[in-house]
């Protein structure tokens, strides 16, 4: 993923006013991160424990959504799966993360939801880069190429129901 500034990530989101994107926490030191391992840009609000965001490339432009999501408390031998990057996490380590639609249909209410890995950092346990709380993911006989591609397939099904 390309480098973002923080004009570019505001100006991405399609599910929220201009307004509340003026307002929403985004990532301290942009320049600090590791873009060239990148699908996405996630991350949690510190202000608010219950919001997250999301900002992918698709095609030629940037696609920013907002999101909440409720703290797993599942017992300690519980284990679930991101729909996105397909690692497991014991505990909270998913979450349901629910974006309202963008238009008329999010103004209604109405909503989309996707289990996703809490700290949104499924590029980098695809890569390798960060290991889950469990100590690995499962093998798989695809290439790292090929998993990073079935990623961002699930992520932009997610991004279309919006």
């Amino acid at each position: 993923m390309k480098p973002l500034t923080e004009r570019d990530i505001r100006s991405s989101f399609i599910n929220c006013s201009k307004g509340e994107a003026k307002r929403l926490a985004v990532p301290r030191d942009p320049g600090e991160l590791p873009w060239e391992d990148l699908d996405f840009l996630g991350w949690r609000d510190p202000g608010a424990p219950d919001r997250s965001y999301l900002v992918t490339e698709r095609g030629d432009r940037l696609v920013g959504v907002a999101m909440r999501f409720q703290p797993g408390r599942r017992g300690f031998l519980h284990r679930s799966m991101c729909s996105l990057c397909l690692t497991t996490h014991p505990r909270g380590g998913v979450s349901l993360m629910t974006a309202r639609k963008a238009g008329p249909a999010g103004r209604e209410g109405n909503s989309v939801g996707a289990y996703m890995c809490t700290d949104l950092a499924c590029s980098l346990y695809l890569r390798g880069k960060k290991v889950p709380e469990t100590g690995a993911r499962f093998e798989e006989s695809l290439t790292l190429e090929e998993q990073i591609a079935r990623m961002r397939d699930n992520l932009f099904a997610f991004l279309d129901k919006l």
